[in-house]
C-alpha cells in the first residue's frame, strides 16, 4: 500500500517535562521446602492453563464493570484504547497485525489504515474503504480509516481539491460509493468505524485549498453520509498538533456537531530532525492543554500517532521513553486512545519503529497496563 504522507516538522516548544521510568526487575527467589515447592508448582500449572485460554485481547481489564463499557461513540469511560499503525501491503494487513500483536504481547484495540479518494476500479483499489483485509482485522478490533483527498500516483489534474469535494463533484463516483459500503458493513456486522478526513489538514493548505474550503469539504462529507443513512461512523478530526499551527487549527475545526473525537500526532523525533530528545510527556502535554483550552473541554482525545526515534549512543533510551507511556496517559485528561506508529517518517533517514528487544519489552509492559486494557463491548 502506498503511504504518501506530508513531511513532518519538529514540535513547537513544549514546556511540560516528564520523568523517565525504568522497567522493574523481578526479585530473586530463595530455596523452598518441598511442600511449598509442590504447592507453587501446582499453582503455576493452573496459571499456565488459564493464560493459555486467554483470548487475543491481552491482559485482563475491568471487563466485568458495566460502567467501563464503551459509549455509543466508542469512548472507553475507564481508561484508553491501545492501537497502532502497522506497515503492510494491500494483501497482508491481517498477517502484519498478528505479527505486531505477538511482539507487543496483546491484541490491538484499534488498527489504523490509509486510503486515497480515487474512484475504485477493478485494477485500482486504493480508494476502497473496508477492504477484505480490513474487514478480517476488524472482526475483533476497531478500525481507524484515514481518507485522504489525494489520488496516489494520479496526475496533478486528478488530485481532488476541497472546493470540488464541497461542491459535490466526487459524490457519485467516490463519496456515495464508500458511504454505502461503510453502511453495509455496519448493517452486516453491527460495528462502527472511526473515520478521519484529511488528517493533518494543517499541512495541506494552500495546496488543497483554504481553511474555509476544508471546513466546507469536511461538512459536506459528513452531511452526505447522514443523508445516505450512514450511522456507524465516528468522526475523528486529526491534526499535527504543532502549536505554531494553532491559528490553522481554530480556522479548520469543522465544529462540535461535525466532530466526535479529536486526534493529534506528536513524536520524539530526536536525530530524525536534529531536535532535542523529548520525553513522552514533553511530546504530549503542550498540545493536549492547548486543545482543551481552545477547541474542546469535553470531546474524547486520541493520540492518533505517537512514537520515538532511537538513540544509537544510548540503546536503553527508547525503552525508557515507552516505559513512561501509561503514567503520562493517566494525567492527560480525556485522552481515550493511543496509537503507536511503528514505521518510518516520510523523511529519508528517520526510523520511528520500535528498535530492539529492550524497546519491545518496554512497550509490552506499557501496553499491559490496566489503563490500556478496557472492555470493548
Amino acid at each position: 500500500m502506498r503511504f504518501a504522507r506530508p513531511a513532518r516538522r519538529t514540535s513547537a516548544d513544549p514546556t511540560t517535562t516528564g520523568q523517565h521510568r525504568r522497567l522493574g526487575v523481578p526479585g530473586a527467589h530463595g530455596s523452598r521446602r518441598r511442600l511449598l515447592t509442590l504447592s507453587v508448582t501446582a499453582t503455576c500449572a493452573v496459571l499456565i492453563a488459564v493464560l493459555a485460554l486467554r483470548d487475543a485481547a491481552g491482559p485482563a481489564g475491568p471487563a466485568g464493570d458495566e460502567e467501563c463499557r464503551p459509549t455509543a461513540l466508542l469512548e472507553p469511560p475507564c481508561g484508553a484504547w491501545f492501537g497502532a499503525f502497522v506497515p503492510h501491503d494491500k494483501s497482508d494487513l491481517a498477517e502484519k497485525v498478528h505479527a505486531y500483536e505477538r511482539k507487543v504481547g496483546r491484541g490491538l484495540d484499534i488498527v489504523y489504515t490509509y486510503h486515497d479518494m480515487s474512484a475504485v476500479t477493478e485494477t485500482r483499489l486504493e480508494g476502497q474503504l473496508l477492504t477484505e483485509q480490513e474487514q478480517r482485522v476488524g472482526a475483533d478490533r476497531m478500525l481507524l480509516l484515514s481518507w485522504e483527498s489525494k489520488w496516489w500516483g494520479g496526475t496533478r489534474e486528478q488530485q481532488p481539491t476541497w472546493k470540488q469535494i464541497a461542491a459535490g463533484e466526487l459524490d457519485d463516483t467516490v463519496i456515495d460509493v464508500q458511504a454505502r459500503r461503510i453502511a453495509e458493513y455496519g448493517q452486516r456486522t453491527g460495528k462502527k468505524v472511526f473515520l478521519s478526513f484529511d488528517l493533518e489538514m494543517d499541512t495541506r493548505t494552500p495546496d488543497n485549498g483554504t481553511p474555509a474550503d476544508y471546513v466546507r469539504a469536511h461538512r459536506h462529507i459528513h452531511d452526505r453520509f447522514r443523508e445516505l443513512g450512514v450511522d456507524n461512523v465516528v468522526w475523528t478530526w486529526i491534526i499535527t498538533g504543532y502549536l505554531d499551527h494553532a491559528d490553522l487549527f481554530e480556522r479548520m475545526y469543522p465544529g462540535d456537531e461535525y466532530v466526535d473525537w479529536i486526534g493529534y500526532n506528536q513524536y520524539n523525533y530526536y536525530l530524525c530532525h536534529r531536535a532535542d530528545w523529548l520525553s513522552f510527556a514533553q511530546t504530549q502535554h503542550a498540545t493536549h492543554d492547548w486543545v482543551r483550552a481552545h477547541l474542546t473541554d469535553e470531546k474524547p482525545l486520541m493520540l492518533s500517532e505517537f512514537g520515538s526515534a532511537s538513540d544509537p549512543e544510548r540503546p536503553d533510551r527508547q525503552a525508557d521513553w515507552y516505559a513512561q507511556v501509561p503514567g503520562v496517559l493517566k494525567d492527560l485528561e480525556g485522552v481515550k486512545a493511543a496509537l503507536q506508529w511503528n514505521y518510518r517518517d516520510p523523511g529519508p533517514h528517520c526510523d520511528l519503529a520500535v528498535a530492539g528487544d529492550r524497546s519491545w519489552a518496554a512497550l509490552r509492559e506499557a501496553a499491559a497496563d490496566p489503563h490500556l486494557n478496557q472492555p470493548r463491548g
